[in-house]
């Protein structure tokens, strides 16, 4: 089974993403669960909140918050210097973030891939908005090989009408583009 957890804020689309992960791997065949840990009190616009992905071959019958993660999704880079990203994360996880920024891996946690891609810019050439989900959908695909951008972009098509999809589609392919030529 893989693990995923997402850190992002609320009102940034935590749960849009963790969806999108779970459709894409339906598309696939697998089995697979999203579900947003919205704290207490629930979600508030700009609170550092969770969401989580489970990926399996097999019915899942876990239905707790991803402690162990494989994957880290973090949709905004100010979260870092809130929350330990990297609590659990699996040795030889992945950690996907949204910045223009270069950040450090931090040393001492074990063999990390650190993967940064600016998926708000690539949002907002397309869409006009900020709106990175698509991006990170299509950067997870290339970084981890977990699902295909092919069923990525189903999965966008599924969540999505008409003209919002193709668009959206356009900024996951971007993305991916994006992550292979720097080699991620």
């Amino acid at each position: 089974m893989k693990e995923i957890r997402i850190h992002g804020r609320g009102g940034q689309g935590s749960l849009v993403l963790a969806q999108f992960i779970a459709i894409a791997a339906l598309e696939e065949g697998k089995f697979s669960q999203a579900f947003p840990f919205l704290g207490a009190g629930g979600e508030r616009r700009g609170k550092a909140i969770q969401a989580f992905v489970r990926i399996d071959d097999r019915f899942i019958r876990l239905r707790s918050r991803v402690h162990r993660p494989d994957y880290v999704i973090v949709q905004d880079a100010t979260i870092l210097d809130e929350i330990d990203v990297l609590e659990g994360l699996k040795e030889g996880g992945t950690v996907l973030i949204n910045t223009e920024k270069s950040f450090s891996p931090p040393t001492g946690r074990g063999l990390i891939r650190w993967v940064e891609v600016p998926a708000s810019r690539i949002a907002m050439e397309v869409l006009g908005r900020p709106l990175m989900n698509a991006a990170l959908l299509g950067a997870f695909s290339l970084a981890t090989s977990e699902i295909s951008l092919t069923s990525a972009e189903k999965a966008i098509e599924r969540r999505f009408p008409g003209e919002v999809a193709l668009q959206n589609v356009k900024v996951a392919r971007k993305a991916y583009e994006y992550c292979r030529e720097e080699g991620l």
